[in-house]
């Protein structure tokens, strides 16, 4: 019991310790694989997202630039002086989108000529402002977020024109509310933001969240990049994936911020779905292991149990041997006095047959004891021959036989079993085989045991061909049976003399039958062989020895 616990204790070690370090292994590096994968997955999808907010705010700042554009150069300074045309110009505007809040002419003494918006803003002078003078350089100009005459952040945008040899400004101004809450709207998941800043870091639209780390965002500023630049940071407590690009209507910088946990959740619920997993196979390879070892030890019980009996048998079969050479010895020693007795009981007889004898008086029970004498010699002569036989192996019995007539009477035995299942029988015997000199119930029993075989194999509707002639060349009588049943590979073929080999199902077959056959054949003098190929069925071809002077001439 000791042992067997030991055993199993350190077969599931070994088990799951050469399961759990390639499980654990192969799960660490498909998650390490796979996380790595993901992080550069959630990187490049921050970057598209970066450039395509930037594409975005670029196309409504440069189509704001153009409607101004279209109504400096299409309609002349004279029109644009007038305050009705200026009315119907910001109604128009206004009617295609919200976005433009007033619209001003602005001399080249930076005198507001005309205004048409909610402020009033008629008489104001811009000569001083800076944004005046980078307008008259740039032709247009789009400007940081200030506060200006009006007293609260917004962006200007303004054109330049040359007419009749002076500089005119027509400038309209954004409403703040409505780009913000368009940058906004770019941002994607629950916790993720949009806004820009400009050069100086400084932030030009409302963030969705406030707690913005500035360090951050100047350092992206200050950094010298094209294209996409990604860090990881801290914002408002949270970590986050960073994401700045340059616009390229204006010097700003769109900042793209996306919730680092949001974005690894998946991830998350993967490794957690991988450990579950690892330990779920684990568990199995645990489980498993654990039962391998029970019937493993169960197996080596049952061997040693097996072996136990085998060595006892062993012993047993050298006391029968031993007892054997013993009979042998007893029966010699006894059968020799058992002769001389039977001799001298035989001389009695004879005297008794005397005439002088007979009359005696005590003629019958001498005759009696005779009688007695000689019938305890036959019975101690009869456990003679039995010790004998006990102690020496008894050969094959040799008797001429006719192979026909065997294979005629064994074929009697599987008839019904033939019929019923619908199979044909067909014989291809020659005339004139001679008589063979062999053991007539073992030939028997090698016949039923390859027809039984052939029945089997074909399962129903078939045919089984039995034939038999004679080879001169050889000196034997061939027995051949064929059936057209589904044939054998060449892995059965190579095992199908083999001990307990069977292709049947469990508990139809021992697989000794054909094995059996061999050996009762080659003690027989014979030969067996096959010839079988798959889907064309199988042939077996026995051949055993006549006896001396019964050929056929």
């Amino acid at each position: 019991m000791a042992v067997a616990l030991s055993l199993r204790k350190a077969i599931i070690g070994t088990v799951f310790g050469f399961s759990f370090v390639p499980l654990f292994l192969l799960g660490w590096v498909v998650y390490g694989m796979f996380a790595s994968v993901y992080h550069a997955k959630v990187r490049e999808n921050l970057a598209i997202l970066a450039e395509d907010k930037r594409n975005a705010i670029d196309l409504f700042l440069r189509d704001q630039a153009t409607q101004l554009r279209v109504l400096a150069y299409s309609q002349p300074v004279e029109r644009l002086s007038s305050q009705e045309v200026m009315d119907s110009l910001l109604v128009l505007l206004q009617q295609r989108s919200h976005v433009i809040v007033d619209l001003g002419l602005i001399d080249e003494e930076g005198n507001h000529i005309v205004y048409s918006g909610p402020y009033n803003l008629r008489n104001v002078n811009y000569k001083n402002e800076e944004w005046f003078h980078l307008v008259r350089m740039k032709n247009l100009y789009i400007s940081d977020v200030f506060t200006g005459f009006r007293g609260f952040p917004h962006i200007i945008i303004a054109v330049a024109k040359k007419e009749n040899g002076k500089d005119w400004i027509l400038r309209a101004t954004i409403n703040s509310e409505i780009f913000d809450s368009f940058v906004r709207t770019l941002q994607i998941g629950k916790k993720g933001d949009a806004y820009i800043v400009n050069k100086y870091g400084e932030i030009q639209t409302k963030p969705r969240f406030s707690g913005k780390n500035t360090s951050i965002v100047k350092d992206i500023i200050e950094s010298n990049f094209s294209g996409v630049r990604l860090v990881e940071g801290e914002m408002d407590g949270r970590a986050v994936y960073i994401a700045g690009v340059w616009l390229q209507e204006k010097d700003w910088i769109v900042i793209v911020e996306e919730d680092k946990h949001s974005e690894l959740e998946p991830l998350m619920r993967t490794r957690t779905m991988t450990i579950l997993v690892s330990g779920g196979g684990l568990l199995c390879v645990l489980v498993g292991v654990f039962v391998v070892s029970r019937m493993i030890v169960a197996h080596q019980e049952r061997h040693d149990r097996e072996q136990a009996r085998l060595n006892e048998e062993l012993v047993q079969s050298s006391k029968m041997a031993a007892l054997g050479k013993l009979a042998a010895g007893v029966a010699h020693e006894v059968n020799n006095p058992l002769a001389v007795i039977r001799e001298q009981a035989g001389w009695i007889r004879d005297l008794l047959e005397e005439q002088d004898v007979q009359s005696s008086p005590n003629f019958q029970e001498l005759y009696d004891a005779v009688v007695k004498i000689e019938q305890h010699v036959e019975r101690a002569g009869n456990v003679v021959h039995r010790m004998l036989g006990f102690a020496r192996r008894m050969e094959p019995v040799r008797i001429e036989v006719s192979i026909p007539d065997i294979m005629r009477q064994t074929v009697l035995f599987l008839e019904n079993e033939m019929h019923f299942r619908n199979i044909n029988l067909h014989w291809d015997i020659e005339e004139n085989i001679p008589l063979v000199e062999t053991d007539p119930a073992q030939v028997q029993q090698v016949i039923l045991n390859i027809v039984d075989n052939a029945i089997d194999a074909i399962g129903k509707n078939g045919n089984i061909t039995m034939g038999a002639s004679y080879d001169p060349k050889e000196g034997c009588v061939c027995v051949r049976i064929r059936d057209d049943g589904p044939g054998m590979d060449k892995e059965t073929q190579a095992r199908i003399f083999d001990p307990f080999f069977t292709t049947k199902q469990v508990g139809e077959g021992t697989g000794l039958g054909l094995s059996i056959s061999y050996s009762i054949i080659n003690r027989l003098g014979g030969s067996i062989r096959f010839v079988s190929q798959l889907g064309e069925g199988t042939e077996f071809l026995i051949c055993l020895p006549v006896r001396k002077g019964s050929e056929t001439e």
